[in-house]
C-alpha cells in the first residue's frame, strides 16, 4: 500500500472487462431467454400440443375479419342494392359462453338447438327473495334461484375472451396421446396484488409479448360431464332462469375461480346445458340494416361507428337492401358450386326485439349511456307486438327433411353461401 492506494494482483479485471463479460452473456442468453421464457406453460399452450383452436385467427382480427372487410364503417345507400341479387353470408359467429366474446368461424354445423358449440354455458347469479314479509313461510324465506347474467348488467363480460379447442389427429399422433374431447378456455384480465402482481406482469410479457397483460384461464369441457364426474366434482342440478323461462342446468360453481366474480363485480356461477339462447336457435343480421341505422345515430368519441358485433348475431348477411330480411318467412342457404355442402333450410320466426345490450362496446366493455338503444326505439319501433321497443335482425329456426334420428337433424353453414328466399310475409312479435 502506498499513499492509501490498494493494488490488486493477477490479470487486470477492471470495470470495462466486467461490462464486456456481462454484455457477452446477454448476447448469448437473451435469445434463449426470449424463445424459452422461464415461465410455466399456460393451459392453452398445453392444449395446443394435441388440439387446434377453432376460429378465424389473425394478428388483428378486428381489422381482418369478414364483417369488417365488408366495409361497415363506409355506409352505403340501402336503395342502391338490388333485391334481385341474393344475400350472401358475410360471417358466422358462435358464442360458447353467453354474453362473453364470440368466435368467428368460416363454417359451422347446424343442430336443432342452433349452431354447434353455441351458448353451451351461461354465467348465472344467485338471487334470494329479499325483502320478504314476516309472515312468509320457511320455504319462501329459504328460497333462492339462479338468474342468468349478461352484458346488460355486467358490461365487462364483453372483455372475457373465449377460445374453443377441438382434437387434432395429426398432433395427437405426434404426441402419442389420443384425445377425443373438445374444450373451452376462458381468459379474463387479472393481476394479483403486491409482489405477486409484479410477477404476473413480467410473466405475461415474457410469455406473450410486450403488449400482453396478466390474465387468468379457466378450462371447461364441451361434453356434458358423466355422472361419475358430477359426483366427484360436487356439481348439482339446479333451475336457472333465462328471461321468463326456467331450465334445469348443471351448476359448476365449484370450478369457478373467485377472481372472475371479483373482476365482473358479481357473485356468479356457471351452468352448462346445450342451448342457452334467449328464445330461438339462431340470430341473423343484415349488414345493410346496421349501416342504415348507423347513419341515424348521433356519434361521439365513445361511439364512432356502429359495429355489427354489438348485436351478437350468428349469421351476418350482405348484398341486399336494408330491412329486406324482415319480409322473409322461410329461406334456404345454398353453397357455391365448388362446395360439397348441401343447402340448409330455416324458418324465419320473428324479429329480434333489442334490449340495451348493444350499448356495450364489444372490445372495451364500455357501456354507452344511450346509444344505440335510443335510436333503435326511435327509428325501429316497427313491430305491432313490441310497442316502444326497437327491432333489428331476425330469429331463425332450423328445418330438417328427416327427423328419425339425431344424425338426420344436422346441416352446415359456411361463409359465402347465398340466401334463397322461399317465402315472404309479415311478422308480429308475441311476448312470451
Amino acid at each position: 500500500m502506498e499513499n492509501g492506494a490498494v493494488l490488486w494482483g493477477g490479470p487486470g479485471i477492471d470495470a470495462a472487462g466486467i461490462f464486456l463479460l456481462v454484455l457477452t452473456l446477454c448476447v448469448f442468453l437473451l435469445p434463449a431467454f426470449l424463445y424459452f421464457p422461464p415461465v410455466p406453460p399456460s393451459k392453452s399452450d398445453a392444449l395446443l400440443q394435441t388440439h387446434t383452436r377453432v376460429g378465424i385467427l389473425s394478428p388483428q382480427p378486428a381489422q381482418q375479419s369478414h364483417h369488417r372487410a365488408s366495409g361497415t364503417a363506409k355506409v352505403s345507400s340501402p336503395s342502391s342494392k338490388s333485391p334481385n341479387i341474393p344475400a350472401t353470408i358475410r360471417s358466422l359467429w358462435i358464442y360458447p359462453v353467453k354474453s362473453c366474446k364470440g368466435i368467428e368461424v368460416s363454417q359451422s354445423k347446424v343442430l336443432p338447438q342452433g349452431l354447434e358449440f353455441d351458448r353451451l354455458y351461461t354465467l348465472a347469479q344467485l338471487k334470494s327473495p329479499f325483502p320478504i314479509g314476516l309472515d312468509a313461510s320457511d320455504a319462501e324465506k329459504s328460497g333462492h334461484k339462479w338468474e342468468f347474467i349478461t352484458q346488460r348488467q355486467y358490461p365487462l363480460l364483453a372483455t372475457v375472451q373465449v377460445d374453443l379447442y377441438v382434437p387434432d389427429i395429426a398432433k395427437s399422433r405426434a404426441q402419442a396421446f389420443k384425445s377425443s374431447d373438445s374444450f373451452i378456455v376462458i381468459h379474463f384480465p387479472w393481476r394479483g396484488e403486491g409482489f405477486r402482481g409484479a410477477i404476473d406482469w413480467v410473466s405475461a410479457k415474457l410469455a406473450r409479448g410486450w403488449r400482453a397483460l396478466p390474465e387468468k384461464e379457466i378450462v371447461l369441457p364441451v361434453t356434458f360431464p358423466s355422472q361419475h364426474e358430477i359426483d366427484e366434482r360436487g356439481y348439482d342440478y339446479e333451475p336457472v332462469t333465462i328471461w321468463r323461462e326456467t331450465v334445469t342446468a348443471l351448476n359448476m360453481e365449484a370450478d369457478l375461480p373467485r377472481e372472475l366474480s371479483l373482476y365482473l363485480g358479481a357473485d356468479a356461477g356457471y351452468q352448462p346445458v346445450t342451448g342457452f339462447q334467449d328464445a330461438y336457435p339462431l340470430h341473423l343480421l343484415n349488414l345493410s340494416s346496421v349501416q342504415d341505422l348507423d347513419t341515424k345515430i348521433a356519434k361521439d368519441d365513445s361511439l364512432k361507428v356502429l359495429d355489427p358485433r354489438r348485436f351478437r348475431a350468428n349469421i351476418i348477411v350482405d348484398d341486399i337492401p336494408a330491412y329486406d330480411e324482415e319480409t322473409w318467412k322461410s329461406v334456404r342457404l345454398k353453397p357455391g358450386p365448388s362446395s360439397r355442402r348441401q343447402a340448409s333450410s330455416f324458418h324465419v320466426s320473428c324479429r329480434t326485439v333489442r334490449c340495451k345490450l348493444p350499448n356495450v362496446d364489444p372490445d372495451s366493455g364500455f357501456r354507452h349511456p344511450v346509444e344505440p338503444d335510443k335510436s333503435l326505439r326511435k327509428f325501429r319501433e316497427v313491430d305491432e307486438g313490441a310497442k316502444h321497443k326497437g327491432c333489428l335482425g331476425m330469429q331463425l329456426t332450423p328445418l330438417f327433411d328427416k327427423t328419425e334420428s339425431s344424425d338426420d337433424m344436422e346441416s352446415w353453414l359456411e361463409v359465402g353461401m347465398s340466401v334463397e328466399i322461399v317465402d315472404r310475409g309479415s311478422h308480429q312479435y308475441i311476448v312470451q
